[in-house]
């Protein structure tokens, strides 16, 4: 392995690891004579191209929670360079190591003795007067919602072409498998294992319509049209917002883009940590001084 980038996120922590200066980073260099590069992705903006040095780069090292990981996930279209999550949050679904972990780790890292999991995204489309105005990729979900609190969002959706509901609620989501255990597990939907390749559409608090999950096939295209007055706001994996006028169509259907990541874990541990962080959250809200 030639080259390797180093993201951290803005925590003490993290720039102990990947930071100006870092000891860890020199020690890596010096040991096993690979180019270190450090950067906080979280400076750069959505949309611009990446530097050639992370388009070339063998392999990102996200130090970091998910929210870090998912922004990566974003910057890395359309290389698909693999990212080995290390987590520095509370929950870590998307991380795969803790920082000591790492460390034990360093020389398998090194050597590429890993096994890639690929992970679907998702992709949107908004549509005004039938020509897409903005398009999107997230890892977990896309989401349209309400744009003024208090206030239902009105949305006319379609599911390959045949009418679903028009939906009177706080919003729509469209998750990944990925993404299946974020925004829409907290609106009821279901755990879907991360390397399946189906999207999951959950209304949240729907009024008077079909409020229950949909797994859809992996052609399915999603429709989904704008009727309240005030509009809506898109948001993709939470992070990046778009307000919409009414009248305005989401187009979303699976991206033709991946995520890979570093795995040392075996698939089948999958539940097992599942299990393990939802009782850990479980846990913090019993006890938040936990």
């Amino acid at each position: 392995m030639a080259e390797i980038i180093i993201h951290f996120d803005n925590s003490k922590e993290a720039r102990e690891i990947g930071g100006a200066g870092s000891n860890v980073r020199r020690q890596i260099e010096e040991t096993f004579g690979v180019r270190l590069t450090a950067r906080d992705l979280w400076l750069r903006i959505e949309g611009e191209p990446p530097a050639a040095d992370l388009a070339a780069a063998d392999l990102i090292v996200c130090v970091g929670g998910d929210g870090t990981v998912l922004r990566t996930a974003r910057v890395t279209i359309p290389h698909g360079t693999p990212i080995l999550g290390v987590n520095m949050g509370r929950l870590g679904f998307l991380t795969d190591m803790s920082p000591r972990d790492f460390f034990t780790c360093i020389e398998r890292i090194v050597a590429a003795d890993w096994r890639i999991e690929e992970r679907i995204m998702v992709h949107g489309e908004v549509m005004a007067d039938g020509a897409p105005i903005h398009a999107f990729d997230g890892l977990n979900d896309i989401v349209v919602s309400r744009k003024s609190p208090g206030r239902p969002v009105y949305v006319d959706v379609h599911i390959d072409g045949a009418r679903l509901a028009i939906f009177r609620c706080d919003g729509i989501i469209v998750a990944t498998p990925t993404g299946s255990t974020g925004y829409s597990l907290s609106a009821g939907g279901p755990i879907l294992a991360p390397t399946e390749h189906h999207l999951v559409l959950t209304p949240v608090s729907a009024h008077l319509a079909l409020g229950r999950s949909l797994v859809l096939q992996p052609e399915s295209v999603i429709e989904m049209a704008v009727t309240s007055e005030q509009g809506a706001i898109v948001s993709i994996d939470g992070q990046v917002d778009d307000p919409v006028a009414a009248g305005v169509r989401i187009v979303v259907r699976q991206s033709d883009h991946i995520t890979r990541f570093v795995r040392f874990r075996e698939p089948s541990s999958f539940y097992a940590e599942l299990a393990e962080k939802l009782e850990m959250q479980l846990s913090s809200t019993m006890n938040p001084s936990a």
